[in-house]
């Protein structure tokens, strides 16, 4: 495998991490939202990772990351009864988001940290490749 290969690599998980992080900081910028029916509440989303495998030459394979999907929890949000509220419905209630604040800053930190592992790899073999470089003087 080419030390240039890694770059792929890591740039697909960079940019697959990147696609959490976002999802991540949406559920967190929704954690508060309510509504006035339970269909309607926002709810956590989470992206699906797959493995991609190319065929590279000499019968090696390559691997790198890719977003499937983005999926919806399908659990309940908190219902509330809070008549006085404008977004309350006919029976009073209001229904909260489903999104667990403490999953998604653990979800957050893992992505941010994943994210840094990608670019200390990336670095580390742009290091690799100058000093290879180095050696042809």
């Amino acid at each position: 495998m080419s030390l240039f290969n890694i770059f792929d690599i890591a740039s697909s998980g960079m940019s697959a991490q990147s696609v959490r992080l976002n999802t991540t900081a949406s559920n967190l910028a929704n954690v508060d939202s309510v509504s006035g029916s339970k269909e309607d509440i926002y709810r956590a989303r989470q992206p699906v990772f797959g493995a991609v495998m190319k065929e590279a030459q000499q019968g090696m394979a390559l691997g790198s990351v890719e977003v499937k999907a983005v999926v919806e929890s399908q659990a309940d949000g908190r219902e509330e009864y809070n008549p006085n509220h404008p977004m309350a419905n006919d029976k009073g209630y209001v229904y909260h988001s489903n999104v667990d604040p403490m999953s998604e800053m653990a979800n957050m930190i893992s992505a941010s940290r994943s994210y840094q592992n990608n670019v200390e790899v990336a670095n580390t073999s742009k290091q690799l490749l100058l000093q290879t470089l180095q050696l042809g003087k």
